[in-house]
């Protein structure tokens, strides 16, 4: 039993520390957080409560079975904001570019219905591809169960999107069905005016 509960605790060390050194460097050198360093902050201090960290995806070609990292490209949980419960989803864009596949989609949609189930807000941190192209029309019904879930709970929770890098596809069009949607500019150099 000791094994496993070691084998376990690796594992979930390898998680955390995300795909590689070399992903997180180019992450960094972009002027980017990581997932983890952004929920961080989002969330009050050892509040999160992480979903599915070991799922990855089951899909086959274009070299896929040779790449199944761990969390398929976003985590997903819920913590606190100011001691009051909130349900996130962050995309990690170390991670085929934060694309959506149909594992990726699987643990959004979970945390949709426990969001919508607690009657607690949702909030996502975007910062992804898109659907992910090698896993084809399985992908697009992943974004269509997301679609499907944010107009279902339009209304009933109060769902916040925040773009923190490129979003393209599915990655745009959801957090256009949410209330609110924050987004920045990438350049430090550019202002922003209201009129």
């Amino acid at each position: 039993m000791k094994s496993h509960v070691a084998e376990l605790a690796g594992l979930r060390e390898r998680v955390l520390a995300g795909p590689s050194e070399r992903a997180t460097a180019a992450q960094k050198a972009k002027g980017k957080l990581t997932v983890r360093e952004r929920i961080d902050l989002l969330l009050d201090v050892g509040s999160f409560h992480e979903v599915e960290p070991l799922r990855r995806h089951r899909a086959s070609g274009f070299g896929l079975e040779a790449k199944k990292p761990y969390t398929d490209g976003v985590v997903t949980g819920w913590g606190t904001v100011e001691g009051r419960t909130v349900f996130v989803y962050a995309h990690d864009f170390r991670i085929f570019g934060g694309a959506l596949g149909e594992a990726h989609a699987a643990k959004i949609h979970k945390i949709m219905d426990m969001a919508i189930a607690a009657g607690a807000p949702l909030v996502s941190l975007n910062d992804g591809a898109g659907a992910r192209i090698q896993e084809g029309v399985t992908a697009l019904a992943g974004y269509g169960g997301i679609f499907r879930r944010n107009t279902a709970a339009s209304g009933v929770i109060p769902q916040i999107s925040v773009m923190l890098g490129p979003c393209a596809g599915g990655a745009a069009y959801s957090p256009a069905l949410t209330d609110f949607v924050f987004m920045g500019c990438s350049s430090p150099a550019r202002t922003w005016s209201r009129r």
